[in-house]
């Protein structure tokens, strides 16, 4: 109600669905809009660092997107510990165990530092068979490039565990501001960096890897920096970040492992059709890399609603509050298809600037329209299922359930109907891209069935410590 009096209508749907007795509409307002500014600024960067290299040739661009499939197989692997950091963190908030919120945060900075680490070490010594593995049907052009910026993406990776880590911790103790900073700090620079080295200097992918390397480790000594120097409530000192506590680690991975292993085996998925895609050829790849990035400007207030819920439905189950909970999920689910709704709204006019800014061949912009047009009709009633509700099952501990749901949906349905419609029926990209979408509609009535039932909130993922 302001100084006349007068309500806003809004103000009683906030009341009704957004509060509850673990938190208000104003607490989740202020943790999600933090996330959302954070979201919508790495899809843009992402958009104008592809708009970027795109102008070293179609090669360019299909190397980098090439790769980045595989970086996002590897990275989610450590991203996903770093959300199982939040799970424990968030709930542990939530039961106000404060020194139990300290010893979460430090146990997931070190775990996902020491797995980044690993995996980084690990995938340089086997670059070359990796990538020749994969991707052997490129041609030699993108091959080369490929492997430049593969090598380069490697050694970034402990840079970004470290960000990921703390940002995740920070997400789950309520600071979500913090994290936005680190993003800003990281992405900032990254485009900065990239156009002296792209734009100016014109050292194309190789540009790209060493902007990469300066961003992500710049954000990476900011990161422990603000936890050890910084932030009074956490009170961690550098020592405790360097341990790896057992009985810690068991709950971090009781929620990592699982959702690991889905990233690893969904992400494996998406790597199989990028293979479809590769042999398909250089246009096929570049349609997929530029609708690719048309999908993620469309689902940035989605996915910053995916992240905001791990912290809501975290804290609420923190205090075993299941009726929050429940309300939440329903109302983050709503909001998430009616953002899709106003983003298909904002983007399909604005089809050929957006696509422009890649530089496509005209050749692939009748496909890729039509590959948008589908995508961006069918996500509305089917995206939210399938990223909102595992976000909230997942939160709650119910991480078996999901990820073992999303490894078979993605594997029986995307994999064996992308094959058939891309290859066997000739459709090409689009067959692989409907395959997708089809996909996200038998994981999400998975979701929906486990969601009306009480097997989901039936996990105890802490106790009370000191």
């Amino acid at each position: 109600m302001n100084k006349l009096g007068i309500r806003w209508p809004g103000r009683a749907l906030l009341e009704k669905h957004l509060t509850g007795k673990s938190m208000d509409h104003r607490q989740i307002t202020n943790l999600f809009f933090p996330i959302l500014i954070d979201q919508a600024f790495i899809v843009v960067i992402f958009l104008i660092n592809t708009a970027m290299i795109s102008s070293s040739g179609v090669a360019a661009i299909s190397a980098v997107s090439t790769v980045d499939s595989l970086n996002i197989f590897l990275i989610n692997a450590f991203v996903a510990v770093a959300t199982g950091g939040t799970v424990i963190v968030a709930q542990y908030k939530g039961s106000r165990n404060e020194a139990m919120v300290a010893k979460a945060a430090a146990g997931t900075v070190a775990t996902v530092s020491l797995l980044s680490l690993g995996i980084g070490l690990l995938l340089l010594v086997f670059s070359n068979p990796v990538l020749d593995l994969l991707f052997g049907a490129a041609s030699s052009d993108v091959l080369a490039q490929a492997k430049h910026y593969f090598i380069g993406s490697c050694i970034s990776f402990l840079g970004i565990g470290i960000v990921q880590a703390v940002s995740g911790v920070m997400r789950g103790i309520g600071k979500s501001r913090v994290s936005l900073i680190l993003s800003l700090i990281m992405n900032l620079l990254f485009v900065g960096s990239n156009v002296v080295f792209i734009s100016l200097l014109d050292m194309g992918v190789n540009g790209l890897t060493i902007a990469m390397n300066v961003a992500r480790y710049t954000a990476a000594i900011c990161a422990i920096t603000y936890i050890v120097k910084l932030d009074a409530s956490l009170r961690l000192r550098l020592r405790e970040l360097l341990l790896v506590r057992w009985t810690m680690l068991k709950k971090i991975m009781y929620i990592g492992v699982p959702f690991a292993a889905e990233q690893m085996f969904f992400n494996g998925g998406k790597l199989m059709t990028q293979v479809f895609i590769v042999s398909l050829g250089t246009g096929a790849i570049a349609a997929n890399a530029i609708g690719n990035t048309i999908a993620m400007l469309s689902q940035i207030p989605a996915g910053a609603l995916s992240l905001t819920l791990v912290t809501v439905v975290g804290q609420c189950m923190g205090q075993r509050n299941v009726e929050d909970a429940r309300k939440f999920i329903k109302a983050f689910v709503v909001l998430s298809s009616l953002s899709l709704v106003l983003a298909t709204v904002i983007i399909l006019p604005l089809f050929g600037p957006l696509a422009g800014l890649f530089h496509p061949p005209a050749e692939i912009m009748h496909e890729l329209y039509w590959l948008t047009l589908i995508n961006l009709i069918a996500q509305i009633p089917l995206w939210s299922f399938s990223f909102i509700l595992p976000a909230g099952l997942r939160a709650a501990g119910d991480a078996k359930f999901t990820s073992i749901s999303s490894m078979l949906s993605m594997w029986v349905v995307r994999i064996v109907l992308g094959y058939v419609l891309g290859i066997t029926l000739g459709m090409g990209i689009i067959g692989v891209w409907l395959a997708m979408n089809l996909e996200w509609g038998v994981r999400g009535a998975l979701f929906a069935w486990r969601f009306r039932g009480p097997k989901w909130y039936a996990h105890r993922l802490i106790e009370t410590e000191k």
